[in-house]
């Protein structure tokens, strides 16, 4: 659903929604600290800071006033273009600070006692480690799929990609290794030298398994859409697309190997079926929905990357706005959403543009890959750019 469509009652959910998730990204965060083997990067800087012997702040105050600072950035990088909605943010890292300190409370029973015998001890941490992360990765899951607020430390680099106009994924990489640089600069400067256990193995792990993880979990939380929107609104409008209720429609997929011969093979099935065949007119439709020529499209269609794969592709709803998504990544959600309001309307065929994977939940789909020997494929290519044989 747009953002400016939801209605009181939803957004009232989905803002008593993140107050729980936020609990459980901060219980995620504590109990990776727990392991020893080095804190996140998002909470690097105010984990060594709480540990200087005479600190008079604790962990979570500390991390609101590093949230507040990271909410003035982004009203520097972004000024006029800044959510009034966003301003909010100040009260999550006020909660979110509040939470930190509960947890890291809460977990402390847990926590592997240094003097135990490294046999032992490094096994512990590490599932305790991968645990954590784990926990921590579903909340993030949760947070993107609320797509209501977002905490501080995802604002400012979201704010960064859009003002240098980056792409966020690449943003927030450099964001969690300047954390994690200051964090080490803390270490230095009040410990006099590395230590393991506030920057260490648990901080490249949390750096790339959390990561990994969000990917696991975010198709799995769908179901959290009965949560967040009220009843009545999840009922589909007459000539709307449910992405979780198919008709008795019978689709077939072809996916192709290329100058195998596909498109031919498509449009015969297609004939004798006497139902459409789409291909190239799901090009025009994406151009035409997004602005973008039908050249643009076709190049970038199947760009989408790894990391928004699961997060987009069975989303009716729209991309959440929380994740910038590039030109590619969207471009890749409106196709979907073209093909599928195509499975809707009634029988047809379907030749490429992913749509084996796109209706993969769909009962009534046959799949069919077709491939040709090289020679066939060679003479195919040839014919229709004019080259020889061997240049083929």
């Amino acid at each position: 659903m747009d953002v400016k469509r939801r209605s009181r009652a939803e957004w009232a959910r989905r803002y008593a929604s993140f107050v729980v998730i936020l609990f459980v990204i901060a219980l995620g965060t504590s109990l990776s600290i727990r392991a020893n083997l080095g804190s996140s990067p998002i909470s690097a800087p105010p984990y060594i800071l709480s540990l200087i012997p005479g600190m008079g702040f604790t962990m979570g105050q500390l991390t609101i006033f590093m949230h507040v600072f990271f909410i003035l950035l982004q009203l520097l990088f972004l000024r006029g273009n800044f959510e009034k909605r966003q301003y909010a943010q100040i009260l999550v890292s006020f909660l979110f600070g509040f939470y930190t300190d509960l947890t890291m409370w809460l977990t402390s029973p847990l926590q592997v006692p240094f003097d135990m015998n490294p046999a032992a001890g490094y096994p512990l941490r590490f599932v305790e480690l991968l645990a954590g992360g784990s926990i921590l990765a579903f909340g993030i899951a949760c947070e993107v799929r609320c797509d209501s607020l977002m905490l501080a430390g995802e604002g400012l680099p979201l704010a960064i990609s859009k003002c240098l106009k980056k792409d966020f994924g690449k943003v927030k990489i450099c964001s969690d290794t300047g954390l994690v640089c200051i964090g080490t600069v803390f270490m230095f400067i009040y410990f006099g030298g590395w230590n393991w256990q506030m920057v260490g193995v648990g901080t490249l792990v949390s750096m790339f398994y959390v990561g990994f993880m969000v990917r696991v979990f975010s198709p799995h939380v769908l179901w959290l859409d009965r949560i967040f929107i009220p009843k009545a609104s999840r009922l589909p409008a007459a000539g709307s697309v449910a992405g979780s209720v198919w008709g008795e429609s019978r689709i077939i997929t072809i996916a192709r190997m290329y100058g195998s011969g596909g498109n031919a093979v498509g449009e015969e099935v297609a004939r004798r079926l006497g139902c459409p065949c789409y291909s190239r007119q799901i090009i025009d439709q994406t151009a035409r929905q997004m602005g973008y020529t039908p050249e643009f499209v076709e190049k970038n269609e199947q760009n989408i990357s790894t990391g928004r794969l699961w997060e987009l592709i069975f989303s009716d709803s729209g991309i959440p706005a929380s994740m910038n998504p590039s030109k590619d990544d969207a471009i890749y959600v409106s196709q979907s959403r073209t093909i599928r309001e195509l499975a809707h309307k009634g029988t047809c065929v379907i030749i490429g543009r992913l749509g084996n994977w796109i209706l993969r939940d769909n009962p009534h789909v046959l799949r069919v890959f077709i491939m040709s020997g090289t020679d066939f494929s060679a003479a195919q290519i040839a014919g229709k750019f004019h080259v020889s044989d061997e240049e083929a």
